[in-house]
């Protein structure tokens, strides 16, 4: 699939950057997320679409053996170099949507800054589900769109031409309707403003200087009120951060 390829092409080449990016790994939500899984030693979790390895590498002070899982392959031996010094976390290659695991064997499953690069999230919700034992906790981070159209349209076309790879950010009310179809009952859940700082924001995915600047003059020339909900600061230097929708929810399987 053209979609998937993109992905790993993408990520191929940006492995080392997704590892020390400020957004994936500074997140106060690494911190959030282990009190709210409530992890215990004999845990054994799945984490899909590990990128650098951050969500795996909190938690596998916590439980068991953590599966840190992606579909490429170099991204995976990246965040195995440096997390090496983690010894109970595995590192497998696996498409989200097509889990090479059996059913009901994770504890927990969870999924940070990753979803939105995934062609069909009904699939990878039904994969979750089905590898989750009774009871297991799910859960999920990413970016998503405003439930406003005009806004909706407004980010997936900026992150699209930013990052050839992504897919769509889905809408809470499409990620709720989701979880609902698949037996996945919400427990808690945190809508938030996410700060990109520009230039790593844009660096880190484009090389091009005609690209980055297509990238700015389609931000910069956006509504007023599109300016206000993605609180974009432009100063004397340029663009320096646009602020987007991140939703935190954290599931159990009914």
């Amino acid at each position: 699939m053209k979609e998937k390829d993109d992905v790993k092409q993408a990520f191929s080449k940006n492995s080392e950057a997704y590892v020390t990016s400020s957004t994936h790994s500074k997140g106060k939500d690494l911190l959030q997320l282990v009190d709210w899984i409530e992890p215990t030693a004999d845990m054994i979790i799945l984490d899909i679409a590990t990128g650098g390895g951050h969500v795996a590498k909190c938690l596998s002070e916590h439980v068991n053996t953590v599966y840190a899982t992606d579909i490429t392959k170099e991204m995976l031996n990246t965040a195995s170099t440096h997390l090496k010094g983690y010894q109970n976390i595995h590192y497998v290659i696996a498409d989200a949507e097509n889990l090479p695991f059996l059913d009901h064997t994770f504890d927990v499953v969870t999924c940070r800054i990753a979803a939105h690069h995934f062609p069909n999230p009904e699939k990878f919700i039904r994969e979750t589900e089905r590898v989750l034992k009774p009871g297991g906790k799910f859960l999920l981070i990413d970016n998503v769109s405003p439930e406003d159209n005009a806004y909706d349209t407004f980010l997936n076309k900026l992150e699209k031409m930013r990052d050839y790879s992504h897919i769509r950010s889905l809408k809470v009310s499409e990620w709720k309707q989701l979880l609902h179809e698949n037996q996945l009952g919400i427990s808690h859940h945190e809508l938030k403003k996410k700060t990109l700082p520009f230039e790593e924001w844009i660096n880190r995915m484009i090389d091009s200087q005609y690209e980055k600047k297509a990238v700015t003059n389609y931000i910069l020339s956006a509504t007023e009120q599109i300016h206000t909900y993605f609180k974009v600061v432009n100063d004397n230097k340029g663009l320096h951060s646009i602020s987007i929708d991140e939703w935190m929810v954290l599931c159990e399987k009914v």
